[in-house]
């Protein structure tokens, strides 16, 4: 092994390390240690020899299913996210891939599926992207890892919807904006996102636009699902742009975004 290849290595221990040293409570350690156990780390290796990952730095975000984290690629910042091979929502992500027909030959065990869902993951995302929807970027997705364009300023990811404060002119526009993406998944895209709300868009300052993340569960309409999918999207939407005096009914929402372009 040559020195570049050991101070790759050492570089991504290091990045261990700190968000080892980040996490205290054992709860969050436990969940370190699952996301990077010797397979990951393998990947993580190969993918900084090709060059993708220059640098890794700190967690972004800890999920039930993954932890984000933030690098450095060859010429922009990547969030790297690393689905964990022992994650306790096995179950739940079962529903969504084993009736997606691009999924049909799935084997029934975790690690396939958990690979079939980053895969899935960086479809949709090029799906909704090629649709006119602002998402992240995808680059690459390799067994239990996809890596991403990462969407923030300063090593700082943008703020959730959720923790974004609005006037309710300006939160009328985000609704608005959030409904046309809507509308490009469900007819450009072919796709509903399946867990939209204020903890899966991002609204960037700089001028207010949401981008959509999270799209490891979105579904083709062809899913036996994608109907109440959509719905429960719909809810969530009203639930929350409701305290900014939006008034429309689940029924109107659901008809914009199932119109055709004007």
């Amino acid at each position: 092994m040559g020195m570049d290849q050991d101070k790759k290595i050492k570089r991504i221990d290091s990045a261990r390390d700190k968000a080892r040293a980040r996490e205290k409570d054992s709860e969050r350690l436990k969940v370190e240690e699952n996301v990077f156990d010797v397979p990951t780390l393998k990947i993580l290796y190969t993918l900084s020899n090709k060059g993708i990952i220059k640098a890794m730095g700190g967690a972004i975000s800890t999920g039930k299913e993954a932890n984000v984290f933030y690098a450095e690629g060859e010429e922009k910042e990547l969030a790297i996210k690393i689905y964990r091979i022992s994650s306790s929502t096995f179950k739940a992500m079962d529903a969504y891939i084993m009736k997606d027909p691009r999924f049909t030959n799935i084997r029934n065990n975790r690690r396939d599926i958990i690979f079939a869902w980053t895969r899935k993951e960086l479809q949709n995302l090029k799906r909704a992207k090629s649709a006119g929807v602002r998402v992240p970027e995808p680059i690459i997705a390799e067994k239990n890892i996809l890596i991403m364009e990462f969407m923030g300023e300063e090593k700082t990811p943008y703020p959730l919807l959720k923790n974004t404060p609005l006037k309710n002119d300006e939160a009328k526009l985000v609704y608005d904006k959030i409904v046309e993406y809507m509308r490009l998944l469900y007819k450009e895209a072919n796709l509903v996102h399946a867990d939209l709300s204020e903890y899966n868009v991002l609204i960037d300052p700089a001028d207010t636009t949401p981008i959509f993340i999270d799209m490891g569960q979105s579904v083709t309409l062809e899913h036996p699902n994608a109907r109440e999918f959509l719905y429960r999207d719909v809810q969530n939407i009203l639930r929350f742009f409701g305290r900014y005096g939006i008034t429309d009914k689940p029924e109107e929402l659901l008809s914009k975004i199932q119109a055709d372009a004007t």
